[in-house]
């Protein structure tokens, strides 16, 4: 890889629910746990610092309202936009530690005002829930992939007016377990996507197919999105939404191997991981190995 890597924290939690009545989601705390596995000087990164989110508070919101801690999601990822992009015009190649879902607004947001690009969204669900095929939105996490492809609210959609940060047809989407929720949705979208089935049969070759979809001349470049609930629940469960029928951890760094290395991979973001829900730090170990393998 020509350019040089920075490691920049997005530790958002806005787009996630309370895991209780009166608690925040921990995977704010997802960059102090991979900084502490010693990631930074690991992957021969400089250090970009800490986009700090604003303060969790769904406040009044009820179910119907929409998406909540939108207005704070929305200053947030102008400004997450405003750092990666800053770093993508000095040529870096960005490693985004979030965080949810929801980070992928910032970097989709930053490409977008620089020309048009794809987004690969590694995840364990589809994250295509809609206010048309679901009784209401509200945690911006399990709307990320509508969100960048311009499905949902204006306040999160439309930032600077540049809706949809992601065309249909320059995003993939791949991890989502058989008995995914709006499968139908993403089939209507005509996104190309592969299951966790499809992925741990042949990881390579699925990193193949969506390299010959999204390294076309007419696209810039691309941006890899990374939901550690791709993980299977027995080996990742350190998460929001643990699922079976994921992959593992071999199977997702062959995945991850070709797209990082592409010319055409200009970034990538990590989320979901819950150091809450992982007091030995066991699966930060893990993770991190992982993501050092697969960025070498």
């Amino acid at each position: 890889m020509g350019r040089s890597r920075v490691v920049v924290d997005g530790p958002s939690n806005l787009g996630l629910r309370p895991p209780a009545e009166g608690t925040v989601p921990g995977c704010y705390k997802l960059a102090g746990a991979l900084r502490d596995q010693g990631i930074v000087g690991r992957i021969g990164a400089a250090d970009g610092g800490c986009v700090v989110p604003p303060r969790y508070d769904r406040g009044d919101w009820r179910p119907g309202d929409g998406v909540f801690n939108a207005a704070a999601m929305a200053s947030y990822s102008v400004r997450l936009a405003d750092r990666v992009g800053a770093l993508l015009d000095d040529d870096k190649f960005v490693v985004l530690l979030g965080g949810e879902c929801s980070n992928l607004l910032g970097p989709a947001l930053a490409l977008k005002r620089r020309g048009r690009y794809g987004v690969v969204y590694l995840d364990g669900h589809s994250d295509m829930r809609t206010v048309d095929n679901d009784e209401y939105v509200g945690a911006a996490g399990g709307e990320a992939l509508a969100l960048v492809t311009g499905r949902g609210q204006d306040d999160l959609t439309d930032l600077d007016g540049l809706k949809p940060y992601v065309r249909d047809t320059d995003a993939v989407m791949l991890g989502y377990r058989e008995d995914e929720a709006y499968l139908e949705t993403l089939k209507e979208t005509g996104i190309p996507h592969w299951s966790a089935l499809q992925v741990s049969a042949d990881p390579a070759q699925a990193a193949s197919d969506v390299l010959a979809h999204l390294e076309r001349p007419e696209l810039d470049g691309f941006w890899v999105h990374l939901d550690v609930d791709i993980l299977d629940a027995e080996i990742m469960p350190a998460v929001d939404s643990p699922d079976p029928g994921g992959i593992d951890h071999a199977q997702l760094r062959a995945l991850l191997q070709p797209l990082l290395a592409s010319a055409k991979c200009v970034g990538f973001d990590i989320g979901i991981y819950d150091p809450d829900l992982d007091p030995e730090q066991v699966y930060a170990a893990e993770l991190t190995d992982t993501l050092v393998a697969a960025l070498s």
